[in-house]
């Protein structure tokens, strides 16, 4: 290989790591930026010094309460549950290759929120209860899906369209639940359901952090073998990738990040379907997604919040505007598929 050809593949390089450097810190500091909107902003105008002192853990009145206990988890949450969507979903769609491998899609969304319905519908339990069901729904989902996915390895058609029938059945589970729901349960499991920020509160918070802090590094310690999923499985393993145990560690780790956020806000809908295209278009293939995505997660639901909250006269959920967003989305990839020849 000549000089010059090696001096344009080291700068080709160098140009994609600065561009990759530029795109986080533009992501990040704009998920900053819409975190502190949304302390800042609401019936009464909070400005940034009153809202520091209320972080550094100075009583400042009025400020204390609305900032500190009830604007303060709400932003929290939504900054860490749209991390937790946008890692989660970038991770299915990078491992399978295909966009459509969401966990919107696939069904890890509805088994949570089966499970959470007849928790609250059937079993009358608590918000703990109904968080430890949709835990443990999404979990198992997931383990059904791959199971009976795998032949030979899994195929990322044959999950997606596994996934989709068990949606489907699980969609129609939730329906009869809440059909046979009391008027007040009906409420609070619709309420659930929509995907909201409303009551949060720091109970809610730290769990979703912990599950970050823990599976967060395992899913980034995979980014490299996840990444050389996308050459094709002969490819992969070739460079020395396990696939399996690869394919295991990750969707272990997406599924539990995704089961604790869902847990805590609700499936707020397409975050996890959106983050990854979105975070694709903007770095134009530069290396893993897995940062881009989480960051993009976190400020679509920000963004969300702060537009339903504000935007109209009435107040929305968080997932309301979310499903407003991805569902055209899901249209045009489904249509661009259809012309392009391609399946699922």
């Amino acid at each position: 290989m000549s000089t010059a050809t090696l001096e344009a593949v080291a700068g080709s390089r160098i140009r994609r790591t600065r561009r990759r450097f530029l795109v986080i810190g533009v992501l990040a500091a704009l998920v900053a930026a819409a975190y502190a909107v949304s302390l800042m902003v609401g019936e009464t105008f909070y400005p940034p010094r009153d809202v520091l002192d209320v972080i550094l853990g100075e009583t400042v009145p009025g400020a204390s309460f609305t900032v500190g206990e009830l604007r303060l988890p709400r932003a929290s949450l939504a900054a860490l549950a749209g991390f937790c969507f946008g890692l989660g979903g970038v991770t299915f769609q990078t491992m399978l290759r295909n966009p459509l491998a969401s966990p919107d899609v696939i069904g890890i969304t509805s088994g949570a929120s089966a499970a959470a319905a007849f928790a609250i519908v059937v079993l009358g339990l608590g918000e703990a209860g109904v968080s430890a069901f949709a835990i443990a729904a999404g979990l198992g989902v997931a383990v059904i899906v791959y199971l009976l996915s795998f032949r030979d390895g899994v195929a990322g058609t044959r999950l997606i369209l596994i996934g989709i029938g068990i949606a489907a059945m699980l969609d129609s589970a939730t329906a009869y639940v809440l059909s046979q729901a009391a008027q007040w349960d009906l409420q609070q499991a619709q309420r659930w359901l929509t995907g909201s920020l409303n009551g949060a509160t720091w109970g809610e918070v730290v769990p979703v952090l912990l599950a970050l802090a823990l599976l967060g590094p395992l899913l980034l310690a995979q980014a490299r073998d996840l990444f050389m999923l996308q050459l094709g499985d002969d490819t992969a393993a070739a460079l020395g990738v396990r696939l399996e145990r690869t394919r295991i560690v990750v969707i272990v780790a997406a599924v539990g990040l995704l089961a604790f956020a869902t847990a805590a806000t609700g499936p707020i809908a397409f975050v996890a379907f959106l983050s990854g295209p979105i975070a694709a278009r903007i770095l134009g293939g530069a290396g893993s997604l897995l940062v881009p995505a989480g960051l993009v997660g976190a400020l679509l639901v920000l963004a969300a919040d702060l537009i339903g909250q504000y935007a109209f006269d009435t107040r929305y959920p968080v997932g309301v505007i979310t499903g407003v967003l991805g569902a055209p989305y899901l249209v045009y990839l489904l249509i661009r598929t259809n012309r392009a020849g391609g399946s699922l």
